[in-house]
């Protein structure tokens, strides 16, 4: 077991089980061993690789419906312009230089950046040396939002419930024979989860997010107040059903219990839980379809010109798998948030 196991089983042992919320915070963001805090995950050097870092022109076409939002709400003099786990900053960067053209918007803007990790923030800091810092989305400022979050409800932690005849049974962590273990609580009636025993029955599996509506709601609540707009990216569905919990480490699935703080561990987003912390939202839409919205095969031929042999591959296999319904087309979503009355973000209905 990994050292930041051993604490794990440490604690277990004095306090006993651990929610899989508690579990996921520790290997993801502890101070020493956290897997955020200790290294860079993107690329082929990492674990995972996102969007952005696949093509240009995903950041780009973001960049370019959060302008025409702009542009919707009369053009407000100061804004936020801002993104939650940005990673490498790859996207921002990428709609930086896509809306360098649309008039006044750069003269209004000042970057934010919601980010926890050191390592994460010394990359952002070399692709968007003048954005502003901040540990979570509640002290973004009181001003109009346009804001983007890729692939960030999805490493939220996550606790896990079946249910059962006398209620609900959560799962928990222990420790058996030295080893991180998954177990269930004893029975007992939720409130919290009383809104799902009609489409659930016994022995089904779902999972909530904690974090997520006070986030959401926080962000909603600025644009509600300011104006603005937010283009939410992730995989998942509109509600959840079944243990989505999944490690991955080397771009390859693992045990998400035998290497804490070593792997990636992530979690399907729940899309009914953001619409229902949010006041007005978009449809939501799977990501190929609002990407061909904007445009990407346009902007994907004018790349193309002048490249050949494996560049010019790579290109047609980038748009590919963004776009593809057996490739990242249907499996992330995306859903938009914006003002009451107002219009929704380029890409989407309401």
């Amino acid at each position: 077991m990994t050292a930041l196991g051993d604490l794990m089983a440490a604690r277990i042992a004095t306090t006993g089980p651990i929610t899989l919320a508690d579990y996921m915070a520790d290997c993801l963001m502890h101070p020493v061993h956290g897997y955020y805090t200790t290294r860079d995950p993107l690329g082929a050097t990492g674990d995972f690789t996102t969007a952005p870092e696949i093509s240009q022109m995903f950041g780009e076409l973001i960049g370019l419906s959060l302008a025409q939002a702009w542009l919707d709400q009369e053009s407000p003099a100061q804004i936020t312009f801002a993104e939650l786990g940005p990673g490498r900053g790859t996207l921002m960067a990428d709609a930086l230089r896509a809306t360098r053209g649309v008039a006044g918007f750069h003269a209004a803007l000042t970057v934010h950046f919601v980010e926890t990790s050191p390592r994460l923030r010394a990359k952002q800091a070399e692709l968007v040396p003048h954005a502003h810092w901040h540990d979570d989305a509640s002290t973004l400022p009181d001003a109009p939002l346009f804001l983007i979050a890729n692939e960030f409800f999805d490493a939220l932690p996550i606790r896990q419930f079946t249910r059962d005849a006398g209620g609900w049974r959560e799962h928990m962590i222990g420790v058996t024979d030295g080893n991180l273990t998954l177990g269930l609580s004893q029975a007992a009636p939720l409130d919290a989860l009383d809104h799902r025993l009609t489409d659930t029955k016994d022995g089904d599996v779902i999972e909530v997010c904690p974090a997520l509506p006070a986030i959401v709601g926080h962000v909603a609540g600025l644009i509600d107040t300011h104006g603005g707009a937010a283009l939410i990216f992730d995989y998942g569905d509109w509600q959840s059903q079944g243990d989505t919990l999944q490690a991955l480490a080397g771009h390859k699935a693992t045990d998400p219990f035998v290497t804490p703080g070593q792997a990636d561990l992530t979690a399907h987003v729940d899309f009914a839980a953001i619409a229902a912390a949010a006041t007005t939202y978009t449809r939501v839409t799977p990501q190929g379809m609002f990407l061909e919205r904007l445009g990407i095969t346009a902007r994907a031929q004018t790349l193309a010109k002048g490249l050949t042999g494996d560049a010019l591959t790579s290109h047609i296999e980038a748009h590919r798998r963004l776009t593809h319904p057996d490739a990242m087309g249907n499996l992330f979503k995306v859903i938009g948030l914006y003002p009451n009355g107002g219009t929704p973000p380029a890409g989407l209905n309401p």
